[in-house]
């Protein structure tokens, strides 16, 4: 006798009906869990920052934020993000429409040379690029002799993020077009429509949403990038350093208020983010819902 396939959603809903067959003390002692989880590790240390931070006032509060040091720093870091996240994007759409789109030798090898950032420790690689560009590196003495400084300047640290920052674009991207495939591109295509045309009217309106959620992926991890970072900044006061490296020498100097209330600065990032990061979510899912 053959099988009769189910629709789709019968077959979720009695997927769903065996799994809610645990009993009840499972189903609550897995939700006080992850509560506990939640309260642990992203509530009370938000919590803990903000007190902190707030601990001698407002008044110390906003002069630790407008102190010059702490301004410098904020700037860094804007400027890193603004150079890295853009770089990132143009490589991450070219890098993703390339390999979800296209078969071509070295295939494999890109993606995994895109994967290698998530492989490599964040120190790791600083170290590489003291190791090419530093005094004492390969291409130091040309540098040097050409007098092009980026270890312990402000390219070395942009060098460093966009390296850290560089896989977020076009992973998000990669697995997006791929479900995608390459139909409507191709009746693009027979239509008249150039290469370029489909690329700008097809291909990159079916992935704005997953595009705009590697950004804000990539431009979290910009800001708070600290490993490779602290390794090419030379941790120069008001020159080198970014927002992380900042709140460590407030720290390490005692000053917790202070570097408890610059740290509130990447906090806020963090929760705006995560905002962000959900509602992108959610159309991403409808918008997976509407196409099927």
């Amino acid at each position: 006798m053959s099988s009769i396939a189910l629709p789709s959603s019968i077959s979720r809903t009695r997927t769903a009906s065996r799994t809610n067959r645990e009993p009840a003390l499972v189903r609550w002692l897995l939700i006080a869990l992850a509560l506990a989880f939640l309260f642990g590790f992203l509530f009370l240390p938000l919590t803990v920052v903000f007190t902190q931070a707030l601990g001698k006032g407002w008044a110390a509060y906003g002069a630790a934020l407008i102190e010059p040091n702490a301004l410098s720093a904020m700037w860094l870091t804007v400027l890193a993000a603004a150079i890295a996240v853009p770089l990132n994007l143009v490589f991450g759409i070219a890098a993703a429409w390339a390999i979800a789109k296209f078969e071509f030798p070295g295939k494999s090898l890109l993606m995994t040379l895109i994967d290698l950032p998530f492989s490599v420790s964040p120190v790791v690689s600083g170290l590489i690029y003291v190791l090419l560009f530093g005094l004492q590196g390969w291409l130091g003495p040309w540098l040097q002799e050409h007098d092009i400084k980026l270890i312990f300047a402000v390219p070395g640290i942009v060098l460093a993020t966009i390296f850290v920052t560089f896989p977020f674009v076009a992973r998000e991207l990669v697995p997006l077009m791929q479900a995608q495939g390459t139909e409507e591109e191709e009746a693009a295509i027979v239509l008249g429509a150039s290469g370029w045309q489909a690329f700008w009217r097809v291909t990159l309106p079916n992935v704005k949403w997953g595009l705009l959620y590697g950004v804000i992926l990539c431009n979290a991890r910009a800001m708070g990038e600290f490993g490779a970072v602290s390794v090419v900044s030379g941790h120069i006061r008001g020159m080198t350093n970014t927002i992380p490296l900042h709140v460590e020498i407030l720290y390490n100097e005692y000053n917790s208020a202070a570097a408890f209330a610059v740290a509130s600065v990447l906090a806020l990032l963090a929760l705006v983010t995560l905002a962000a990061k959900s509602i992108l979510e959610w159309r991403i899912k409808q918008q997976t819902v509407d196409r099927w």
